[in-house]
């Protein structure tokens, strides 16, 4: 029913930009929250930024707000993460995932969301 497929990685030096992509199924996809994740090898999978599909409304991690901005096009059923000014730091696999049953929870919280992708590489180097 619902699938999710990320776009856009790749290789960038550091304080250059890249746009990765998000891309939900068809004319019967519908979700309350869209968000972003990224997991670096031997850590935890953090929360990047969310934005609810309705209103637009944001919000964004400390460690990148100011860098990053999340949006969506509601039309093409597309969530986009333009990511500014990177740093190595910032490499990782990045998640785009969905939460479409309306749960109850908090929105940087993986738990809150039923649907992921597969993930997309950003490497950032020095």
């Amino acid at each position: 029913q619902v699938q999710l497929v990320e776009s856009g990685g790749g290789l960038v030096q550091a304080g250059g930009s890249l746009r990765l992509s998000c891309a939900a199924s068809g004319r019967t996809f519908s979700a309350y929250v869209m968000g972003w994740f990224r997991q670096a090898p031997g850590k935890e999978r953090e929360f990047v930024a969310a934005i609810s599909w309705s209103t637009g409304s944001t919000h964004d991690a400390d460690s990148v707000k100011g860098r990053f901005t999340i949006s969506r096009d509601n039309a093409e059923n597309t969530v986009y993460l333009q990511m500014n000014s990177l740093k190595p730091e910032d490499t990782a696999v990045y998640f785009c995932a969905a939460d479409t049953a309306q749960a109850m929870g908090n929105v940087i919280d993986p738990l809150m969301y039923d649907y992921w992708g597969r993930g997309t590489q950003v490497t950032v180097s020095s």
